[in-house]
């Protein structure tokens, strides 16, 4: 029997934050003043790296510090899907629908299958250990793109401390098929990452104090990265996590709230939350946008 942290019922509206606030109609036609912010789960130490299982119909998200994987069901339903991991940061569905994770203490890729049981994908690159992977992303060819910050190896609630092996803070590639793994861009902290609908742009968040921008590339045919230009700078905080609907919008987490920018980076809107959100992702059919932050899972409902 799994571990059940939270017994199913109705989420509690969140009271201690303002409504949606559209600076364009299209937002609000998406995300209308009656939208309110829902809590789904408060017992957290620290939420990221939200992303919907299909294998088992849940929404999967990492408590890094409090080392768990936890399961939100539609029915309200709250459950430990892995218990006593290594710092667990990103999550990602692979083409296969197994689950793939960011691990800051074993500093690696990791793969969990719908039937149980975990498998190391990527511990190395060149031989040296990489940093701390902190945030995924699946292309349309299967290939696994990753981020490589080093604040797994720097903050010991949130990893093992350690000296980098490395002499960058890289964006890879990893193509499961060949087991060849690419450096494909560096950061001063690469963070979260996503595709644009076609694939055609790759957006990664730079979480640096001094920067804090999300940078876009263009995407070649053989995947190498081209026209790199930051798409918006984060304000306030940092992003961090991020997601890029159907339309090519950005959601983007900040210190103020769930951002959106068009894919032309004009700002639409703004989803506050009660403090600092770390990532969002959408519901299968893009009706609720789930939202994590520090002992939080929140959702809010879309049109």
């Amino acid at each position: 029997m799994p571990c059940r942290v939270r017994q199913p019922g109705p989420p509690s509206k969140v009271e201690d934050v303002g409504p949606p606030v559209a600076y364009d109609a299209r937002f609000a036609e998406v995300v209308g003043d009656a939208a309110e912010l829902l809590s789904l789960y408060d017992q957290a130490l620290f939420s990221e790296g939200p992303v919907w299982w299909p294998a088992r119909q849940v929404l999967v998200w990492s408590d890094i510090e409090g080392r768990r994987v936890l399961g939100w069901h539609p029915d309200g339903a709250v459950d430990v899907v892995l218990d006593a991991t290594p710092f667990n940061n990103g999550n990602a569905v692979d083409a296969e629908g197994r689950l793939l994770h960011c691990e800051h203490g074993r500093r690696c890729i990791s793969r969990t299958a719908p039937e149980g049981g975990t498998t190391v994908l990527v511990t190395h690159f060149q031989g040296r250990r990489l940093n701390s992977p902190n945030d995924l992303a699946v292309a349309a060819d299967g290939a696994i793109w990753f981020t490589d910050p080093t604040y797994g190896i720097e903050n010991p609630k949130q990893g093992c401390p350690a000296q980098p092996e490395l002499d960058h803070r890289g964006v890879y590639r990893y193509d499961p098929r060949t087991e060849d793994l690419a450096r494909m861009a560096e950061l001063r902290q690469p963070n979260g990452i996503a595709f644009s609908p076609d694939g055609r742009v790759l957006y990664v968040s730079d979480s640096d104090l001094e920067r804090h921008h999300i940078i876009a590339f263009d995407v070649g045919e053989d995947g190498a990265l081209a026209g790199r230009r930051v798409f918006r700078t984060i304000e306030p905080g940092v992003p961090d996590g991020f997601c890029v609907d159907a339309r090519g919008w950005l959601w983007s987490s900040s210190g103020s709230g769930v951002q959106v920018f068009s894919a032309e980076g004009e700002p639409l809107g703004l989803i506050p939350t009660p403090h600092t959100c770390s990532n969002c992702t959408f519901a299968p059919d893009a009706r609720r946008l789930f939202i994590t932050g520090e002992e939080s899972l929140w959702a809010i409902d879309l049109a």
